[in-house]
């Protein structure tokens, strides 16, 4: 059975367990038979996991943390705050951080506190569509929000997506980087992050593309009117989420890279710089898909009134043309017995020829200046 097994059997007794140093208790469950918070728990000493015979609750990775030294490494996902409250006790988290962490929704961020950085991560996922419409959903978005301590690093991860086992065992497959202590946790999760905008970015410019193309392609038949400014609109709602994202992280990622930190090893906030410079280009192809699309959109609109005015013209060059025969008619319909022609046998096939010279004439007109 896998560690991340062994430690949820192990958490989801309906029990509570002691983590505070002044013998405060927080629920290790949510309720009897539901899934813990807790992900994953493990410290990590001269950059390699400690392995233990059964897997470790947060409380005996703290205690084997400042008996033998090293960093713990605590993974949750969702945590409520009775879960949480006995986590952040044992390593002193400030309760605004704390609350920040268990209600989500908050803006990308890096919060120092005595002993302690708090950082907040949105991550971007793609989502995978067929064919892109006025519906389609183009990004999902979470949140990962970090605690960086002096032997201890905390991760608190919101919505479905931005998953970090994978990135647990790839740092664990580097144990000189990860010597480096809980900065290099922080560096790779803001790495991890910064890379799947990267991915996004891409695919979402895919997106785009195809939207300009349909857009300017001469001659496209069989797409509804308007359809177009639909998927415009919806892909700048998309575009502005992913923004949301990108922008407010590039100040924390350019301090933690330029300004000197306690908690962050000098060694690690070089890294910070590649960081910052991967991000600094996401902005400004966000920054870029924005104005794109609103030169699309406004060129949509354009070509709509376009069609609007050359529909208008159409209409109004047949009015102009049927006109003729209704005047004609008008006139002859009148109940009068002193009329032009009234009598004359050959008045009706005259009268007839001539209002059809004039439409004839009009028609021909209007098409040689371009309205019909």
């Amino acid at each position: 059975m896998s560690m991340i097994r062994d430690l949820r059997a192990a958490v989801v007794r309906p029990s509570r367990v002691s983590l505070r140093k002044d013998g405060g208790t927080y629920d290790a469950t949510r309720s009897p038979g539901a899934a813990t918070a807790v992900v994953d728990c493990a410290v990590y000493r001269d950059g390699r996991r400690i392995e233990t015979e059964t897997a470790l609750t947060p409380h005996e990775a703290v205690r084997l943390v400042r008996r033998d030294g090293g960093f713990v490494w605590i993974g949750l996902h969702e945590p409520t705050e009775a879960e949480f409250s006995g986590i952040a006790g044992e390593f002193g988290l400030h309760p605004l951080a704390v609350e920040d962490a268990v209600q989500a929704h908050q803006r990308p961020k890096l919060e120092r506190y005595d002993d302690s950085l708090f950082t907040v991560f949105k991550t971007i996922h793609y989502v995978e569509h067929d064919q892109l419409d006025a519906n389609s959903e183009v990004v999902e978005s979470g949140e990962v929000m970090c605690f960086t301590g002096r032997d201890f690093f905390i991760t608190v991860r919101h919505g479905g997506q931005g998953s970090l086992r994978a990135l647990r065992h790839r740092l664990q497959d580097d144990p000189e980087l990860l010597a480096k202590g809980p900065s290099a946790v922080l560096h790779a999760i803001a790495d991890h992050v910064v890379d799947g905008y990267i991915a996004v970015a891409d695919a979402v410019q895919d997106d785009i593309d195809e939207v300009e193309t349909e857009v300017f392609s001469p001659g496209r038949k069989g797409s509804p009117r308007g359809s177009d400014a639909g998927r415009i609109y919806q892909l700048k709602r998309e575009v502005l989420e992913f923004k949301r994202a990108v922008s407010p992280l590039l100040r924390p990622m350019q301090l933690l890279s330029e300004r000197p930190m306690r908690l962050i090893d000098p060694d690690i906030q070089k890294y910070f710089r590649d960081v910052a410079d991967h991000l600094a280009r996401v902005q400004e192809q966000v920054l870029g898909f924005d104005e794109l699309l609103n030169s699309i959109l406004q060129a949509n609109l354009a070509q709509a009134s376009v069609a609007q005015n050359e529909d208008m013209r159409k209409i109004t060059s047949w009015a102009a043309i049927i006109a003729v025969p209704t005047m004609v008619c008008g006139v002859y319909g009148m109940n009068f017995d002193h009329m032009p022609e009234l009598h004359w046998r050959y008045g009706y096939p005259v009268i007839m020829g001539i209002t059809v010279v004039i439409c004839l004439g009009i028609h021909r007109t209007l098409k040689r200046n371009g309205w019909l």
